[in-house]
Parts: structure tokens; C-alpha cells; sequence
């Protein structure tokens, strides 16, 4: 009997030991486990994920001359105060930098006044490299007509230039819905470059106030469809241009390009006498832009996000334009 309990004393000993072990076993599990879990919970899955995004850059000397080449080490990317990852730097001369260029004459524009500058738009357009294709449309109804859709045959594309008509053939109601309408749905993605001239006055008929609600839509339309936006203001009367409407228009029109990263020609109030010296300005512009993609952190947003940059260049004494915002996409559905 003695010995019949001690077995018995001696096994509810072991079998309090193993159950204490494997208390012990699930505790050191968890505390081995738990500080790695919450670290990764308070860094949240965008610690670790960046995208790569791409936007145009122009570079050019002092009075729109050409500048000096720029090298990718020369150029420096900051979200706020973080720097970021340049990860390519293209010249517009390489073959690999494409160009699709989008012609988009306001159709409530003057017949006689566009109408007699179509000559220079024409030289224009055959100027062109054979990297760049050019398309025509303008802007009726709140939408665009396309007169010539993209095209590397630039003598076809020129020949379909005509004047505005106006309310003959149906003007927008805001050149800039129509523009919208134009990045949203009338062009497909591809690697080339994305820009338009827009050939306006800039009245928008549906908010002429100064804080029209369609501007601010186009700008974002083209900023999340990295598009750059170069104007030509059309002008308008002396007395029309003298009122608050007249300025709101041109504003908007600036507004647009320094948005987009592009450029605003124009003389004054009035209308312009010609368009050649600004069309050879915009054409220094496209031949000395750079394609630069570099890597953004990610947050937490499903639909992406408009995010601001500043570019920097080494090189002094020069004029860079970029985009004001470029497009993040978001977190990928896990």
C-alpha cells in the first residue's frame, strides 16, 4: 500500500509538471509572437510598398532656349521634406520618349480670328518628329469632335484643320467639361507622353465666376491622367476683356497650365497678331522635356491619390515645370 501511494503521489506530481510546461510552452509562444505582431500593426502594410510613377518634366534655358543636357544624377524628388527614389530620367530626343500632342480648338472661338492663324497651326503640326503623333478635335456640346484622330502622317492631320463655327456647329458650354471629356474617355493609355494645346479664350460658360468648379475638375482630370496642358488665349474685345469675366477666363487658363506642368501663351488682353512665335516656343518646350519615374510610398487609399512633388536640378539658371500633383495608385486588394 505504501508503495502503491508513493507511485500514486509520484504521478500526480509528473502530471502536474507537464500540464505547467505546457502552459509554460503556449506563454513563451505568445510573447515571442506578440511584439512582432503589434510592430506590424502600427506600421501598417504601406510601410514596405512604394509605386512607380512617371510624369513629364520640362527643362529649358532663360527666354525658351534650349538647355544644357541633364544627367539623372543631377535631379532630386521630394515628397514634403522626404526625398525619393529617381529611378529613370529619359530625354524627349530618345526614341523611347513617344509624344501623342492633342489639337483642341474651342469651336466658340472667332471664326475669323483662329480661323486666320490655322496656316501657322498647320506648319505646326508638320513640324513634328516622327515621334509624336497629333491628333485634332474641338470642343462642341460639352464634349470633343474629333477632326483627325492620332496620327504620325502630319501632313493628313494638318489638312483637317478648319475654322471654328460657333453655335453653327454647336459650341461647349465649358471648354474645360470638354477637355475633361477629352483625358477621360477619348484617350487610351500608352507609354508616350500626354499633352494638348488648347486654343481658347478660357471662358467657361457654366461657372464664369473666379473659383468655377469645372476648372478644378479638369485640372485634377489631368493630373490623375498625367496629361500636360499648353494654352494659346484667343483673347476677345477690348471691352469684354476689360470686365471680371474677361480676367476670370485668362486666370483659368493659367491656373490649368501651371496645374498640368505646361505652358500659357498669350499677349496681353488682346488677341494675338500671330501664333508663330508662340507655336516655335511650344516647340522648344516638347523637344527639351524629360520623362522621370521615381518610387512613391503607398498609403492606404483603395481608389489612389493625388500626391504633391518638388523636383529639384543641380544645374542653375534654368526653367523646370512639372505637374503641381501626380497620381498614386492605391493599396492592392490583398
Amino acid at each position: 500500500m505504501c508503495r502503491a501511494g508513493g507511485d500514486t503521489l509520484w504521478g500526480h506530481s509528473m502530471l502536474s509538471f507537464f500540464r505547467f510546461s505546457a502552459r509554460a510552452r503556449v506563454f513563451l509562444v505568445l510573447c515571442t509572437l506578440l511584439p512582432a505582431g503589434l510592430s506590424a500593426y502600427a506600421q501598417g502594410p504601406s510601410a514596405s510598398s512604394n509605386a512607380s510613377v512617371s510624369t513629364t518634366v520640362t527643362v529649358l534655358g532663360p527666354k525658351f532656349t534650349p538647355a544644357p543636357p541633364v544627367s539623372k544624377g543631377d535631379v532630386s524628388v521630394y515628397d514634403g521634406k522626404t526625398r525619393l527614389q529617381v529611378t529613370n530620367w529619359i530625354s524627349a530626343r530618345a526614341n523611347a520618349a513617344a509624344l501623342q500632342l492633342a489639337i483642341m480648338i474651342d469651336n466658340s472661338a472667332s471664326e475669323l480670328g483662329v480661323g486666320s492663324q490655322l496656316g501657322d497651326i498647320a506648319s505646326f503640326i508638320r513640324s513634328q518628329s516622327r515621334n509624336t503623333a497629333v491628333g485634332v478635335f474641338y470642343a462642341v456640346n460639352g464634349t470633343v469632335q474629333v477632326a483627325s484622330t492620332f496620327s504620325t502622317d502630319h501632313d493628313a492631320v494638318a489638312k483637317t484643320l478648319r475654322p471654328p463655327l460657333g453655335l453653327a456647329a454647336g459650341d461647349s458650354p465649358s471648354i474645360y467639361v470638354s477637355l475633361s471629356d477629352l483625358v477621360k474617355n477619348r484617350w487610351k493609355p500608352s507609354g508616350a507622353r500626354h499633352e494638348v494645346l488648347l486654343i481658347s479664350d478660357g471662358v467657361d460658360g457654366l461657372d464664369p465666376g473666379p473659383d468655377s468648379l469645372y476648372v478644378h475638375n479638369a485640372i485634377e482630370d489631368v493630373q490623375k491622367a498625367g496629361v500636360v496642358v499648353h494654352t494659346v488665349y484667343t483673347g476677345s474685345s477690348i471691352r469684354f476683356a476689360e470686365t471680371f469675366r474677361g480676367q476670370y477666363a485668362q486666370s483659368n487658363l493659367e491656373e490649368l497650365t501651371s496645374g498640368s506642368g505646361g505652358f500659357g501663351f498669350y499677349e496681353g488682353i488682346s488677341p494675338p497678331v500671330s501664333y508663330h512665335p508662340f507655336l516655335q516656343q511650344l516647340n522648344q518646350v516638347l523637344q527639351n522635356q524629360y520623362v522621370l519615374t521615381f518610387s512613391m510610398p503607398v498609403r492606404e487609399k483603395k481608389n489612389g491619390e493625388l500626391r504633391g512633388i518638388d523636383v529639384h536640378i543641380e544645374q542653375r539658371n534654368l526653367e523646370i515645370k512639372y505637374p503641381k500633383q501626380v497620381f498614386v495608385p492605391g493599396q492592392p486588394a490583398k
